[in-house]
């Protein structure tokens, strides 16, 4: 019956996401181009938490626990586990003081309203994972440029969605890069939980009435780990941990 329901959900859904993106992505180009990058910010902020409020056609809620006071005025590399695309918006928004910039695939760089455009031009990092000339020194700039403005890497480090919430073993070498170029780095680990139910049906229908949870681990300051390896084993184990498949 859920999965009925949620067909004409799922198309009202779509229509008011892909509306929301044609919006702001005019928005965003004259945020950025009149005015600069703190305009551009907010009005990328204010398309996430449209986004979230177009989560609400799905019955879709969101919580961000976090009981940490963080600093705004040093550089963070915030880990998650992935499971959808719904929790790229929410770090997004619910971090926005932090200045959260993701590490994405170079295809999503070209053709999507909004999204493409805040990549290019917000700060992201665009690889192409079967490139590593391409990858490895993308990464190095990005990792420069967090710790320069003191910022926020965002890095999913299985590579690719958990499609049932069952976590996937991470892959090591984006955090060594972004260690060795962000060593002021505050360290954010985040558990999601129930982003997945989101696409049980694959794209569409999607599923509704779904709570997605984040919760934000207690920060580890990186200078102060000399075993790079442990540390990370350490951030994979706190944030699996409380992931509930």
């Amino acid at each position: 019956m859920l999965k009925l329901l949620s067909y004409p959900l799922t198309v009202i859904y779509y229509l008011f996401f892909l509306i929301t993106l044609l919006i702001f992505h005019p928005i965003q180009w004259f945020c950025f181009n009149v005015f600069g990058y703190q305009a551009h910010k907010k009005s990328v902020d204010a398309l996430q938490f449209c986004l979230m409020c177009c989560g609400t056609i799905l019955g879709t809620r969101f919580s961000f626990i976090n009981p940490h006071k963080i600093d705004t005025n040093q550089p963070l590399i915030i880990v998650a586990n992935h499971q959808s695309l719904h929790d790229i918006y929410p770090i997004t928004w619910y971090m926005r003081k932090h200045h959260p910039k993701f590490i994405s695939k170079i295809e999503l760089g070209k053709g999507i309203p909004s999204v493409s455009y805040n990549l290019r031009h917000g700060g992201a990092a665009l690889i192409d994972r079967k490139n590593p000339r391409q990858s490895l020194p993308a990464l190095m700039k990005f990792g420069e440029y967090i710790e320069e403005t003191k910022r926020s890497a965002v890095i999913f480090p299985e590579g690719t969605r958990s499609k049932n919430g069952v976590p996937k073993e991470f892959q090591t070498k984006g955090l060594e890069i972004l260690f060795k170029k962000i060593p002021s780095a505050l360290i954010v680990p985040i558990s999601i939980n129930d982003s997945w139910k989101t696409v049980r049906y694959g794209k569409f229908p999607m599923g509704i009435g779904t709570h997605i949870t984040f919760k934000v681990h207690s920060p580890l300051k990186l200078s102060t780990f000399a075993d790079k390896e442990a540390l990370i084993k350490t951030i994979e184990t706190t944030i699996k941990n409380d992931i509930q498949p």
